[in-house]
């Protein structure tokens, strides 16, 4: 009986352990996904404003007739460069597998070069059957996002937009697809954005952006210096963007699978006191049979003297 019940007392103390470190991840997660999703929120208002400024652009080169971003159709033979996003830890539910199975839908038909964020996303693809050319580490905060585009853009081989020998055209041979899960109401949902080739529609859509002011804007530098620039930044805003709505959208997984993990250890917490007591009880209510016992036996004792 003894042994049993010290049995179960550790069992509740390591369980209560247990229930301190998720509520200790349920909190960081929580806290996670707040700085995220307030750095999506402030990126789209810059993106905004990157989308203005190259319309703009692309405006004026049209009316002065001089270099624009007439995309030529992408070549056959031009290689698909994909980067899935994920995670490096797990505690994560089905995130890392349900952006790997997009993108590996995605990418059936076609051969690519893919790219994984993560160690985890990294497993994955290779148990799909796609070896991924390289590794990112994920990014553990907003400040670190920044290095991890550049990384990207360097290791995927994106040629530079800003490049004097280069121009905005040659970007234009690179086909790059990013495969992530997006936050929304239900938690997440994975997502895949073509980032380049740069399509005449998505030109066309910024050309016919109402200006949101009375001022008409005017560029100033008539080459495509100013052009490659805001080319530059729309490549940055749309890895940075994706990156922490990815980020975002991890913590979501992990608070959910956390809420979960709290939800059975509580239950489980429930179960062994439960146990607990009633083994207690017993053994109490054994111990006063014992003592009624003796009494009775001690009082026959008397009574037979």
């Amino acid at each position: 009986m003894a042994t049993t019940l010290i049995a179960l007392r550790r069992k509740m103390d390591s369980a209560g352990d247990l229930k301190s470190v998720v509520s200790t991840m349920k909190a960081s997660a929580a806290s996670a996904i707040g700085q995220y999703e307030r750095s999506v929120s402030a990126l789209a208002d810059y993106a905004h404003t990157v989308e203005l400024g190259l319309g703009v652009c692309l405006r004026s080169a049209e009316q002065r007739s001089a270099q624009s971003l007439a995309l030529p159709p992408p070549r056959v033979n031009t290689r698909m460069r994909a980067v899935v996003f994920g995670s490096d830890q797990g505690l994560v539910g089905r995130f890392n597998e349900v952006a790997v199975e997009h993108a590996v839908a995605a990418l059936a038909q076609n051969e690519s070069r893919v790219w994984a964020v993560g160690e985890r996303t990294h497993a994955r693809l290779i148990d799909a059957g796609i070896v991924p050319e390289g590794c990112f580490p994920v990014p553990g905060s907003v400040e670190l996002i920044p290095r991890l585009v550049g990384d990207i853009l360097q290791e995927v081989q994106v040629p530079n937009a800003a490049a004097e020998d280069e121009g905005p055209i040659a970007i234009h041979d690179t086909a790059l697809t990013l495969f992530y899960n997006r936050p929304n109401a239900a938690g997440y949902t994975p997502v895949s954005q073509r980032l380049l080739p740069l399509d005449a529609r998505w030109q066309r859509g910024l050309v016919n952006q109402p200006w949101p002011t009375a001022q008409i804007p005017e560029v100033l530098d008539v080459s495509s210096l100013t052009l490659r620039a805001f080319i530059r930044e729309h490549l940055f805003v749309s890895l940075f963007r994706a990156s922490a709505e990815s980020l975002a959208s991890e913590n979501a997984s992990r608070l959910a699978a956390m809420q979960r993990a709290d939800r059975n250890i509580g239950e489980l917490l429930q179960d062994l006191h439960a146990r607990f007591h009633r083994l207690r009880q017993a053994g109490i209510d054994e111990e006063l049979f014992d003592v009624i016992s003796g009494f009775d036996a001690l009082q026959d004792t008397h009574t037979t003297r």
